[in-house]
């Protein structure tokens, strides 16, 4: 079967999707934690913002990590490795009761969501799919990793009505688990040129760091992970706060959503809902245009959308706007700039 006729759903896929889908339906939570936590102990906000952002500079500092664990002992040993420390995290900050704590197992949360995301997942998806294929398969798999943003905060708000956020880091923690149950059917054969197995990792990043295409790569790939992590670690927080109240009888009011913390925990989930068609329609758009262009307007779109947020009054209604146009733009970054290091430095070390 050649390249051109393979199918685009493939075990593979599905089995990627299904990880990813729940490891960011965790993650996406945990600035809903930000008010309980932070009210239960009495708090400075900073304390577990602190640790949020330990969190994800632990998931970028993993991401290199797991990949080269990845390449050592098999990516499967190494999403398993993932989700055992997310799980750990997750079921040691439940009974974890200072702030220093709370920093010390976000670490562990930290290497787990780099061993079950991204870095691992979409290298595994990127080798198994076509050349023809493989803009729009990375495109999916980062889409899944939305649609749990979609379900993860309103389940994380929905969970808080009805016990302590302690307990919602336990059945977080079981989640995480049993993501694990896909891993079987994410086998794959390793794609790559005579060439490409011959160079070592050291080799590579020599080679990548030397090159100038690969530190723009980089710096924007770093300034999108820091506006994305700043927005779910602290825009629900900032919407309950700073939002101007919900109008009685509106439409929001009639769907439930009576007070701006509501609002916070759905606003991440309408970012991770339009980031769906963002997503695809990057990985519709890689196949066709120029991937570096189409990076340049993201960000650009991005800064845009941001400024305009902060400079207009704060109200439902421009949470809910902005919320659509940077859910568009989201995780759009990822399908390209994946596909533009594999178009690079090729599929082995992508």
């Amino acid at each position: 079967m050649t390249d051109a006729r393979a199918p685009l759903i493939t075990p593979v896929l599905v089995a990627g999707c299904v990880i990813m889908l729940l490891s960011f339906a965790v993650r996406a939570s945990f600035g809903v934690f930000q008010i309980p936590i932070a009210g239960e102990f009495g708090w400075l906000r900073a304390e577990f913002s602190l640790a949020i952002a330990i969190q994800n500079l632990f998931w970028g500092i993993g991401q290199p990590l797991f990949g080269a664990i990845g390449e050592k002992i098999g990516d499967r040993k190494a999403i398993i490795l993932g989700g055992l420390l997310y799980a750990l995290g997750l079921v040691m900050s439940s009974v974890s009761i200072t702030p220093e704590a709370h920093q010390f197992w976000n670490m562990a949360i930290g290497f787990g969501i780099a061993g079950t995301s991204f870095g691992v997942i979409l290298a595994v998806v990127g080798r198994a799919a076509s050349d023809e294929n493989r803009p729009m398969a990375l495109a999916i798999a980062t889409a899944a990793g939305s649609a749990g943003q979609v379900v993860g905060a309103p389940f994380a708000e929905w969970l808080l009505t009805m016990m302590p956020w302690q307990s919602v880091f336990l059945v977080f923690a079981a989640i995480v688990l049993a993501s694990l149950v896909a891993l079987p059917f994410m086998r794959v054969p390793v794609k790559a040129t005579r060439m490409e197995l011959e160079e070592s990792l050291g080799t590579v990043l020599k080679r990548a760091f030397r090159d100038p295409s690969y530190g723009l790569i980089f710096l924007g790939f770093f300034s999108c992970g820091y506006q994305l992590a700043f927005i779910t670690a602290h825009f629900p927080a900032l919407v309950t706060e700073l939002c101007g109240p919900i109008a009685p009888g509106g439409l929001l009011h009639s769907m439930g959503v009576t007070t701006t913390s509501a609002l916070g925990a759905l606003s991440i989930g309408v970012i991770g809902l339009a980031n769906i068609a963002g997503t695809l329609a990057a990985g519709w758009a890689g196949k066709r245009f120029t991937k570096k262009y189409l990076l340049a307007g993201i960000y650009t779109g991005r800064t845009i959308l941001a400024a305009g947020f902060f400079i207009l009054p704060i109200t439902p209604a421009s949470v809910l706007v902005f919320s659509v146009g940077m859910g568009a733009l989201w995780l759009a970054t990822v399908p390209l700039t994946s596909g533009l290091v594999a178009h690079i430095f090729g599929l082995q070390y992508m």
